[in-house]
C-alpha cells in the first residue's frame, strides 16, 4: 500500500477512529486540524484534505467551496447518513466517503484521489489557448507575447474562465468561485470584472469571453470567438 500524507479537518475531539473508523486500519499518515477555513492556508505536505461534515455541514460546505478557488489538494468529504441528501456539486468536493467505508474503498478513494492530484498538477499552472497564456505560478497573463496589466481579481476571473472553456457560469457561480464563499457584494461585480477584462483585451480578443444571454459568460475557444457575441 502507498502510504498517503492526509489532513484531517474536524471539530471532534473523539479522535480518528470516531470520525472514520477504517482509516485507523491503514498506514496513511494523518495530521488533525480543527475545521476552520483558515487552516487551509498550511496544509504542507498534505497530498488529500478530509472534512469531516457528521456535524458542522454548513461550515464543511464553505471548506470545501473555498478550496476549489484555492491551490489546495483534493478534498474528500466525509458524510454520515444525514449528510448524504443535502451534497451537491456545488460544494466542489472532489470525492464523497461515508463514515461506515471498509478500509479497502477508503484506501482506494485516498489513493485515486492522490494520484489523479499529480496527474493533474503539471497543468494546474498554466493555462495556453490562442494568443493567450495564463501562467497561474507568476499571477501573469500574455496575449501574443504582451503581459496584461489584470488586478488580481481580473486575473483570477480570466484564469478561471479560460481554464474551463466552452463552459458556462451564472454570476453567482462566479462570484462563489473567484470571490469566495465570504464575498457579501453583488453579482454586478462580475459584470464589472467582465468588462475591464474585455477592455484590456482588446478589440480583437475581447469576445473570447462571451456573454451567454439571461445565463452569464463562458470563455470562448479562439478559434470561435467571432460568434461570441
Amino acid at each position: 500500500m502507498v502510504v498517503t500524507s492526509l489532513v484531517l479537518l474536524t471539530d471532534s475531539r473523539e479522535g480518528v477512529d470516531r470520525v472514520l473508523p477504517s482509516l485507523t486500519l491503514l498506514r496513511h499518515r494523518v495530521r488533525v486540524v480543527p475545521l476552520s477555513p483558515s487552516v487551509l492556508v498550511d496544509l504542507r505536505d498534505a497530498e488529500v484534505v478530509l472534512v469531516d461534515a457528521r456535524r458542522e455541514l454548513v461550515i464543511a460546505r464553505a471548506i470545501c467551496q473555498l478550496a476549489a478557488t484555492l491551490d489546495t489538494p483534493p478534498v474528500l468529504l466525509v458524510l454520515d447518513d444525514g449528510g448524504w441528501p443535502v451534497v451537491e456539486p456545488s460544494w466542489a468536493a472532489a470525492d464523497v466517503v461515508s463514515v461506515s467505508a471498509g478500509p479497502a474503498e477508503l484506501d482506494a478513494r485516498i489513493r485515486l484521489l492522490a494520484e489523479r492530484e499529480v496527474a493533474t498538477a503539471p497543468d494546474d499552472d498554466r493555462v495556453e489557448t490562442g494568443d493567450l497564456v495564463i501562467d497561474a505560478s507568476g499571477y501573469t497573463a500574455r496575449l501574443r507575447g504582451q503581459v496584461l496589466d489584470l488586478t488580481y481579481k481580473e486575473f483570477e476571473l480570466l484564469r478561471y474562465l479560460a481554464a474551463n472553456p466552452g463552459r458556462v457560469f451564472t454570476r453567482a457561480q462566479l462570484l462563489q468561485e473567484v470571490w469566495g464563499y465570504d464575498y457579501f457584494g453583488g453579482t454586478r461585480t462580475v459584470d464589472v470584472h467582465v468588462r475591464r477584462l474585455r477592455a484590456k483585451l482588446g478589440v480583437e480578443y475581447d469576445q473570447l469571453i462571451g456573454t451567454v444571454r439571461n445565463v452569464g459568460y463562458r470563455f470562448n475557444d479562439p478559434l470561435d470567438a467571432d460568434d461570441a457575441h
